[in-house]
């Protein structure tokens, strides 16, 4: 066990679970769109439906929706200047579901017709794993800076994207890869220890097997 696990991150909110940990899973959600949605659906489960109102967990969320770390001043407000820039979120308080982690949180993100669905839960300390992203069985955690890659499941697509990162001198920490069956479209994640310049995405658009490619932030 370390310090952080002891005394939990610096935050704005009273709970590392319901309110940081709630933050970061909208942080990590902003991430993987790789976008800035015009809308979204949030509901939440379990304890995070049952206590995230006086927990403050759906301000906590939309903040992380907005980029806002989880000691930024604006997290109580975030409703608030959601509003601001016309960003429409609903919230819903879905109860009790034993399938689901006691502190759970699903959150669908739009942007003009694209949209990606979202699970997300916080497991103490500020610390989160999203455990799926549009279907695929996902374990990410948002702790590193990374990339992530849909493509087709053939042959080469991995090594290329890789080999990317060592031109540029990313090391690699993880890679997973998840897919729905043999043959279907991939998502792949990787964790890297140094960010990824933004030249790595004229690297792999050239490549027609690769849908989508985002680089990953860590917050």
């Amino acid at each position: 066990m370390n310090l952080f696990d002891i005394i939990g991150p610096i935050m704005t909110g009273p709970s590392s679970s319901h309110t940081a940990g709630a933050v970061r899973i909208g942080n990590a959600t902003l991430s993987l769109f790789g976008k800035k949605p015009d809308r979204a659906v949030i509901r939440l489960y379990n304890s995070f439906s049952k206590t995230g109102k006086g927990h403050g967990t759906d301000k906590a969320l939309i903040a992380g929706l907005l980029g806002f770390a989880p000691d930024d001043k604006r997290i109580i407000n975030a409703p608030e200047e959601a509003k601001k820039i016309g960003f429409q979120v609903k919230v819903e308080f879905i109860g009790g579901d034993p399938e689901h982690h006691p502190n759970t949180a699903e959150i669908i993100v739009y942007h003009g017709d694209e949209k990606m669905e979202v699970i997300g839960r916080s497991i103490g300390g500020g610390r989160i794993i999203i455990s799926r992203v549009d279907g695929y069985e996902t374990f990410y955690t948002g702790e590193y800076h990374g990339l992530m890659t849909i493509h087709n499941d053939v042959p080469g697509v991995v090594s290329q994207v890789t080999g990317s990162l060592a031109k540029v001198k990313v090391n690699i920490a993880y890679m997973r890869l998840y897919r729905k069956r043999k043959g279907s479209k991939v998502m792949m994640i990787i964790d890297t220890d140094n960010p990824i310049p933004s030249e790595v995405m004229n690297m792999l658009n050239n490549n027609s097997n690769i849908e989508k490619t985002v680089i990953l932030n860590r917050k």
